[in-house]
């Protein structure tokens, strides 16, 4: 069957950039899936997008579909005649519904009776005339959460569309979409292209967009800006501040990038570099450079989409629009210096936090209280946690932060520095919001750690506390991130807190604001649900993850060396077997009803086997109840793995429900000391093959 190679294209005023990289990569998806859908064979599916066009390629694609063989089947033939051989009304509706005679049919016999059959050969379809249902089912699917109307056109898309180009090969696939007909029309570049040229095989669009400047792989372009931005920096000796989204961002926002150098007054250094990044960075896409220090340099990189033959001016025309913005934050950073952050705090009272739970400069009472409280378990200055908790949200009303909203925190730490306060205090209101997202760095200090855990605890037990907690995937106070974030800086920083005691402590700091009286035992269980999550995308297993969670571990850094003691252990000799006993243990004690504590006597052992379990067990209990007193559960069970051979000979050789009823109870307190060495642990049952 003849192949050729696809390609449409949809012409489109400017895409808006944030959105361009997922409906190609969705573009080409849809197309895929309907083709599947429509069972027509092809090669492979690529997608392009520019900021003027989205276009999917297809190779090797067929040129109909396959033929196909469709068999029917009909009813049973005992149902399908009657006493006189005459066919049945169900017989005569099958058959005048396949366009058959009953004398037509063929029978089929199986082990369960004989059925009417009807065969029909269906012929493929041309790709030509499917082609068309195809697309509009694709751009049905397309994310476009805000479509919109132009013109006199009655269709909707996410922007005005100019031109519909299909070629399957050389030859125009006849088809309509968005109000447009197919043509083999591309458009070039706005300024330097040709402006409409004609595309004469599929094969070609790539390289004769080049020719009209325009490089139509999405890729391929950020590729391209990525190789020239590091080039440009290296040739200055200095290093490009940019990271995947920005990158991916310029290369949605150029068809023909060129990359230029401009550089503003040295005078604006002296605003923190966090808030002039911003600003280079968030409102003009620009590229700041940094010298080797890490201080930023008054030279940045900025990409354009014209290739002038006088790139001066087009330098000195983004210097003059990034000017006034850096003259906003320089205002800005002078104006906010000259009141100092506690004298703000009385403006945090006009502030609310959440209708019910009160005001910002409440909230910042009860950061203070609770990072004092923290603080004083992880050994860390209390009195630098409260100041730090007090001052954390004063930064929000400054004047830079209200207009640069992205920098709260970094300039909290610039003002405190310049107001006098202790270096560790600067730190803790510059790391308070860490870790922001997933991967993000956790505060560097104790009292970062102390403040940030205050914060988001009071979040948590708050929200929770008036009964709005995160449904789907609605979660408006980011409480999800904010759990992440605890568990993380307790777990990661190995502090002995346990989220039972600061979930306390929060809502008590809260007084009698909270309604919810579920709301501290939702918030602990709440935090520990994402620990389950951390663990599985961190690729620990699932009966590893059960087996630790059984226990329900408060303490995150607990549940962490519990986790890796567990994981290690499964991958033991003696793991299968000791975990197939722990199981057959909890069945034999849940049936019997046996649980607490049940002293086993010495006396009534019978058995060599039970004696010899019980020997072992009265050795090893000690040495792994000091191992769980220190958290070293790694070596808790490496001692109970040296049990295996007296478990089995014990379960080999013993008689665990006697007839007599004290050696039968006796025999159930030695297995219910086995399982609650184990359980000190984790439950180990769990991991047993079911």
């Amino acid at each position: 069957m003849r192949t050729e190679n696809l390609l449409i294209e949809l012409g489109t005023e400017e895409l808006p950039p944030k959105a361009l990289k997922t409906l190609g990569q969705s573009f080409a998806d849809n197309m895929e899936q309907a083709l599947k859908d429509a069972d027509l064979s092809y090669g492979a599916v690529s997608w392009f997008a520019a900021p003027r066009r989205l276009a999917v390629t297809v190779t090797a694609l067929a040129e109909s579909q396959q033929d196909k063989v469709v068999e029917k089947r009909g009813p049973a033939v005992s149902a399908a005649f009657d006493a006189e051989g005459n066919p049945t009304k169900a017989a005569m509706g099958w058959a005048r519904g396949n366009g058959i005679d009953v004398a037509d049919a063929e029978r089929m016999v199986t082990d369960k009776g004989e059925w009417l059959l009807y065969r029909a050969n269906v012929p493929g379809q041309p790709v030509i005339t499917l082609l068309e249902g195809l697309l509009n089912q694709a751009i049905s699917k397309l994310p476009i959460p805000k479509p919109m109307r132009w013109g006199d056109y009655s269709t909707q898309f996410i922007r005005p569309v100019h031109t519909l180009t299909a070629l399957y090969g050389a030859e125009i696939v006849p088809l309509k979409a968005l109000g447009m007909s197919s043509d083999r029309v591309i458009k070039g570049h706005r300024f330097h292209g040709d402006g409409q040229v004609e595309l004469n095989h599929a094969d070609n669009y790539a390289q004769a967009l080049k020719q009209q400047y325009v490089i139509a792989d999405f890729d391929e372009r950020a590729q391209y800006i990525q190789e020239n931005l590091e080039k440009t920096a290296g040739q200055l000796g200095l290093k490009p501040d940019y990271d995947q989204d920005l990158l991916e961002e310029i290369a949605a926002l150029v068809e023909w990038p060129v990359v230029l150098t401009a550089s503003f007054d040295e005078a604006f250094l002296a605003v923190p570099k966090e808030a002039l990044i911003y600003t280079m960075k968030d409102d003009q896409k620009y590229v700041p450079l940094l010298n080797a220090d890490g201080s930023l340099a008054n030279t940045f990189l900025f990409v354009t989409n014209i290739e002038s033959q006088d790139p001066s001016v087009v330098i000195s025309g983004n210097e003059k629009v990034i000017r006034p913005r850096l003259a906003d934050a320089e205002f800005f950073f002078n104006t906010d210096k000259k009141k100092t952050l506690e004298s703000r705090l009385e403006s945090l009272g006009s502030v609310l936090f959440q209708k019910q739970l009160g005001t910002l400069r409440e909230k910042s009472e009860r950061i203070s209280a609770l990072a004092g409280f923290i603080a004083a378990q992880i050994n860390a200055d209390e009195a630098k946690a409260q100041r730090a908790g007090l001052l954390s949200k004063t930064d929000l009303m400054t004047e830079m932060v209200m207009e640069f909203t992205e920098v709260q925190g970094v300039m909290g730490k610039y003002y405190a520095l310049n107001d006098g306060e202790p270096a560790e205090i600067a730190q803790a209101l510059y790391e308070q919001y860490m870790p922001r997202f997933a991967g993000d760095d956790l505060p560097s200090q104790d009292i970062s750690a102390a403040v940030s855990l205050a914060d988001k605890l009071d979040t948590l037990v708050g929200i929770f506390g008036i009964g709005q907690l995160p449904k789907g995937d609605k979660d408006p106070f980011a409480l999800r991130r904010a759990a992440i974030g605890v568990l993380r800086i307790i777990a990661e920083k190995g502090y002995a807190l346990d989220l039972t005691t600061l979930v306390n402590k929060a809502a008590a700091v809260y007084g009698d604001k909270l309604t919810n009286q579920d709301a501290r035992e939702q918030v602990v269980d709440f935090v520990l649900g994402r620990f389950v999550s951390l663990l599985q995308d961190q690729g620990i297993s699932t009966d590893v993850i059960q087996a630790v969670s059984a226990r329900r571990p408060t303490q995150p850094a607990d549940y962490a060396a519990r986790i890796e003691a567990v994981a290690q252990f499964k991958q033991r000799d003696e793991a299968e077997a000791l975990a197939a006993a722990n199981k057959r243990v909890a069945n034999i004690l849940a049936k019997q009803g046996i649980e607490g504590e049940h002293a086993v006597n010495p006396a009534m052992l019978q058995e060599d086997a039970e004696k010899a379990l019980y020997d072992a067990l009265s050795k090893v209990q000690p040495d792994v109840e000091q191992a769980v007193s220190e958290q070293r559960y790694n070596d808790v069970l490496a001692a109970l793995a040296t049990l295996r051979s007296v478990v089995d000979d014990f379960f080999d050789n013993v008689m665990v429900m006697a007839e007599d009823d004290a050696v039968r109870q006796n025999r159930l307190a030695i297995l219910l000391l086995l399982r609650s060495l184990f359980l000190k642990t984790a439950d180990i049952s769990l991991l047993a093959k079911s």
